[in-house]
């Protein structure tokens, strides 16, 4: 909600203070200035990313606008990493076997579909779910290990961020060009047409300098920022399941492996010691 409030402050503080300063708003629609920037953005992301980047990062802008990582989000991925940590300890590590090889069919998992929705986070909590059931590896091993994958990961959640940041840094750019171009087709108009008309041509090719910062400034930076925050959060909650899992492979009960976990997540959505241990004591 945060941020379409924000796009809207955006457009009426530059629209509003434009028409109360007398400005037309036909002035400001120009349908070949937004051709020539948006085309030219679009092709050079094209260029510079991968061919499945453009979905991936469309995708991921429109999550944008809701709110995943929340205080209730954190509280279930502890209660379902405390869950599956408590079966295994009690029952013993073969009995989540079901549950690690089809999450979508386990009890444990089914009770969180927020997570389980959320392939790449589920395989995560599986794969070292696995790897702890071998019984082969030390603790000190483990976390090595998930230091590596996670820095993988890390590399992959900032991705997006980085290439609309680029994008943002080109907008300026384009809209020069394509008021470099508006400048073109009116100075091949001198002597054939009216000054009045001349002064609409000036006018419409110096709409695409606007239409290029105002973009980047107003809404591509700000998206590259927010995918930014959105990545670290992410990021945040896979250090959290590694706390978690690794405490337990040292030793600690499942109660405080939860705790070991629920102390990494970032203060903002974090959920108190006693709501955890409610939650617990709930399942």
């Amino acid at each position: 909600m945060a941020k379409i409030i924000g796009i809207i402050v955006v457009f009426a503080s530059v629209l509003g203070g434009y028409v109360l300063s007398h400005g037309q708003i036909a002035a400001l629609i120009q349908p070949f200035e937004v051709l020539i920037i948006g085309g030219a953005a679009l092709g050079a992301f094209l260029q510079a990313n991968p061919g499945s980047a453009f979905m991936h990062v469309f995708k991921k802008s429109l999550k944008m606008f809701g709110a995943r990582f929340t205080h209730g989000f954190y509280l279930d991925v502890l209660r379902l990493l405390y869950e599956i940590l408590n079966k295994s300890r009690r029952e013993g590590m073969m009995a989540i076997e079901a549950d690690v090889e089809d999450p979508g069919a386990s009890p444990i998992f089914s009770k969180y579909p927020t997570i389980l929705k959320d392939g790449q986070m589920t395989a995560f909590i599986c794969d070292y779910l696995r790897i702890m059931s071998s019984g082969n590896m030390a603790p000190h091993e483990l976390e090595g290990l998930f230091d590596m994958e996670i820095a993988s990961i890390k590399e992959d959640l900032d991705h997006p961020a980085h290439a609309m940041a680029r994008i943002a840094d080109g907008l300026p750019g384009f809209g020069i060009v394509a008021a470099v171009l508006g400048i073109v087709v009116t100075m091949a108009l001198l002597g054939e047409v009216a000054q009045a008309e001349l002064g609409q041509h000036v006018g419409a090719a110096l709409v695409g300098t606007f239409l290029g910062i105002l973009a980047a400034y107003g809404f591509f930076g700000p998206l590259a920022t927010s995918l930014e925050h959105d990545a670290k959060e992410e990021l945040n909650v896979f250090e959290a399941i590694k706390a978690a899992l690794v405490a337990s492979a040292s030793g600690m009960p499942p109660s405080l492996a939860a705790e070991f976990g629920r102390k990494v997540l970032y203060p903002a959505h974090r959920p108190s010691f006693s709501e955890l241990e409610q939650a617990m004591r709930g399942n």
